[in-house]
């Protein structure tokens, strides 16, 4: 490779991680604002934090799918890679980006709200903790980490197989530029449908950034649930699992019985362009 040509792949990985990481920082922005506002504000519900976070997706997808194909979420760059032929050496830089991205964007949430946050739970406890991770049960259930594991394996064989569903040109993809907003809806009904066993991470930067971010803060408990036991591999290891049984459900069950012509090529790891 000439030396040219490694310039512009290096330029041009750098401006997918940056899309990755500002995209997922948007995500994590409207996602761990509204809990904000529910658990330590008072204001909203549950249908309003579904709601946030899809729309959270929406916006961060637009905002990256033009130079990174808009992942958001490790979960889905490994699936596309083991699927898609999404290239292997892009997923721990993606996945890094994207974690990055999430840390951040809680640090700005946790800081905006340290007034709120620090009245309604002084001690910084598992109360509030919820606001930046998950918590089998949302913290209140009896689900262990291991409910919480299948929960988080399920949500997110769900999110991929209807994400590669939808970004697939031989399948029927929305039109218009509209795939970010169906991947949003995506992620507000599996919040409505499947949000109480786990939280509905289904996203390990969504999950690990702002844990990370809230213990630097004063949440000594957050890498664990209210049993005291570890919990912050769960909406890790989970995801991942679940998204590589959704991407070869969709590749064993779905792909093999479209048609073989297309309105194009599809470019790997991409959403659907309105020119194609």
């Amino acid at each position: 490779m000439s030396e040219q040509k490694r310039d512009a792949h290096r330029s041009g990985l750098i401006g997918e991680l940056s899309a990755e990481f500002v995209g997922t920082m948007v995500l994590i922005l409207f996602g761990c604002g509204v809990v904000a506002q529910v658990v330590a504000g008072g204001l909203g519900d549950h249908d309003s934090i579904a709601w946030a976070w899809g729309l959270g997706v929406t916006f961060g997808v637009y905002v990256a799918a033009r130079l990174s194909g808009g992942h958001l979420n490790p979960a889905v760059t490994l699936s596309l890679a083991a699927f898609k032929g999404f290239p292997w050496s892009k997923v721990l830089p993606y996945a890094i980006a994207q974690t990055a991205g999430a840390f951040v964007a809680a640090l700005l949430v946790r800081w905006n709200y340290t007034e709120v946050l620090a009245k309604t739970d002084p001690g910084h406890t598992l109360k509030t903790q919820f606001v930046f991770s998950t918590l089998p049960g949302n913290g209140v259930l009896p689900v262990s980490e291991w409910g919480a594991l299948r929960d988080q394996v399920i949500g997110t064989a769900i999110l991929v197989l209807l994400v590669f569903a939808v970004t697939d040109l031989l399948n029927t993809p929305p039109g218009a530029n509209l795939a970010a907003v169906v991947i949003g809806l995506i992620v507000v009904a599996i919040g409505m449908a499947w949000g109480t066993d786990a939280g509905y991470a289904i996203n390990p930067a969504r999950d690990f950034g702002p844990r990370l971010a809230s213990f630097i803060t004063g949440y000594d408990t957050a890498w664990r649930d209210q049993y005291g036991n570890l919990y912050f591999w769960v909406p890790i290891v989970g995801p991942l699992v679940g998204g590589l049984v959704g991407a070869a459900l969709y590749r064993i069950l779905i792909s093999p019985f479209l048609p073989v012509l297309g309105p194009g090529p599809q470019e790997v790891g991409q959403t659907p362009s309105p020119e194609t």
